[in-house]
């Protein structure tokens, strides 16, 4: 998983037919999708519930790109390592999911994957200073955690330009989860976001059977961000 600030698309498979979720993965990979984004929820951190460590296991051998997966559960530290070991390429706690997000940092690295932060919309920069290195991503939450197809909150524009210039050069993506459309893409990557987690603005429109609108939902992010 080689680093480089290109936009990337990160379709959330809370949007897609939970009982075709492999063939969802392989259709949405071969229409353009760079990463994969799996939202575990633990119906206390967050109020909803979704999937463990076993669903990301039988995904895992769907998966080409990168499995990126957001831990919105409290506490986080005891199932690291599981969920490193059913695959996870990056793995995202939330800075406040546990009262040591240092060590739980820490732990990711330790278990093998790349370390994720995720900011919630009240959360402020300032207590991340002394974290940046040991993160690879900051996930910045546009929507409050817990469910998909909710509006995008547009302060946190502001957020992500003060957390690129925190970031400087060292090398740690900005991700951007809820409410990503053609329409706020834009907004981010310029404030500095080169990941875009996107659930119902890809996978609106198709299916397994008829992936091709998932290949234009995916493209018209992009173009949406080129332009």
């Amino acid at each position: 998983m080689s680093f480089d600030r290109s936009i990337k698309i990160a379709p959330s498979i809370l949007s897609a037919d939970f009982a075709n979720f492999g063939a969802e993965i392989e259709a949405v990979e071969a229409q353009g999708a760079d990463w994969i984004h799996v939202d575990v929820m633990d119906g206390h951190f967050v109020p909803n519930l979704t999937f463990g460590p076993p669903l990301c296991a039988a995904i895992r051998k769907h998966i080409n790109t990168v499995m990126d997966v957001h831990l919105m559960i409290s506490p986080v530290d005891p199932y690291i390592q599981a969920f490193a070991d059913a695959g996870a390429d990056v793995l995202t706690a939330h800075l406040e999911a546990g009262p040591h997000i240092h060590r739980t940092l820490q732990a990711i690295r330790g278990a093998g994957c790349k370390a994720g932060l995720a900011l919630n919309p009240g959360t402020g920069v300032e207590d991340i200073d002394y974290l940046l290195n040991m993160v690879d991503l900051i996930c910045v939450m546009t929507v409050n955690p817990g469910f998909g197809g909710q509006k995008f909150i547009h302060s946190q524009i502001d957020k992500v330009k003060k957390l690129r210039a925190m970031i400087g050069d060292r090398p740690i993506h900005i991700e951007i989860d809820g409410g990503i459309t053609p329409e706020t893409a834009p907004l981010m990557a310029a404030a500095g976001a080169d990941v875009l987690v996107a659930g119902s603005a890809v996978f609106k429109g198709g299916s397994v059977q008829n992936p091709a609108p998932y290949g234009e939902n995916i493209r018209a992010i992009k173009a949406s961000v080129a332009s």
